[in-house]
């Protein structure tokens, strides 16, 4: 098994054999060697306290721990991360974050617990009041079609993972002209946008003028995640659900989903009435 942690390193995948079974006339049987991702534990471990544990793809685990504490509102800002270290354990990997201690009290109030399936957010929330959380403001960009079907049009390009298994989620962010300029991937969608929000940040945070790109649909907690980061645009390849477009509403987020070659549809563009989806092509 290849474990990666760094996107210099090998795409975290393995091999196995399978069988084939093709019919047209016939139904016969064959063996190839196909490539599996890899999904496995990650703990998340601040000052000590086990937090959370998630499945996710073994590669950009800093990346991953960063953007999940930001996004999660457990940090406020990068700097509050004093130290990050990855450690491998017997059945998966552990993240150990060195936070400022006025961040841990705060975790320790909150009292969450998110043990969970692959990239599922809300698992172990203790309230309702909890599953929904204000969402700051944010600026939306002025965002050209041209642009979006841009950064569409090479996102397969981008995705070794995915190309290679098929199991993978992307998330990219793009210029205001549409050109990639960094993507990370996971199993999870969720994962997948965590890992973006923690590169973005470790770079200094995400440009006013660009967008993220993600491979799934549009759900509250990609809009929130987005939200959080200070990203301004979101443009899903599938749909949003009613909850993302309210978020997305509430946020002055510009929401795009549905976004194939050639037609994409904004939810919300926070400079027009959020009524009925609008069709481009």
């Amino acid at each position: 098994m290849t474990r990666a942690r760094g996107t210099d390193q090998a795409p975290p995948l393995t091999h196995r054999r399978v069988e084939v079974h093709r019919g047209a006339s016939g139904w016969y049987r064959d063996e190839i060697e196909d490539a599996l991702t890899l999904e496995v534990p990650v703990a998340l471990v601040y000052n000590g306290i086990s937090h959370a544990v998630m499945m996710a793809s073994p590669v950009d685990l800093e990346d991953f721990a960063l953007g999940f504490s930001l996004s999660e509102g457990i940090l406020a800002d990068r700097h509050e991360c004093y130290d990050l270290e990855v450690q491998e354990e017997a059945r998966g990997l552990t993240v150990h974050l060195t936070i400022a201690s006025r961040r841990l009290a705060e975790l320790k109030a909150r009292r969450r617990s998110l043990a969970g399936r692959t990239g599922c957010g809300l698992c172990g929330t203790e309230a309702l009041d909890q599953a929904i959380r204000p969402i700051p403001a944010v600026r939306a960009p002025a965002l050209a079609d041209a642009a979006i079907q841009r950064a569409l049009a090479a996102l397969a390009d981008h995705q070794a993972l995915q190309a290679a298994t098929g199991a993978a989620h992307g998330a990219a962010w793009c210029d205001a002209d549409g050109r990639i300029r960094r993507v990370r991937e996971d199993v999870g969608r969720h994962n997948a946008l965590d890992k973006l929000i923690g590169a973005l940040a470790r770079e200094g945070g995400p440009d006013e003028d660009g967008f993220a790109l993600v491979s799934s649909r549009a759900s509250y907690e990609m809009v929130h995640k987005s939200a959080s980061a200070g990203i301004g645009a979101l443009v899903a390849v599938s749909a949003a659900t009613a909850l993302a477009v309210e978020q997305a509403e509430a946020a002055g987020l510009l929401l795009v989903g549905f976004a194939r070659p050639g037609r994409h549809l904004i939810y919300h563009r926070p400079d027009a009435a959020p009524a009925a989806a609008r069709a481009h092509g």
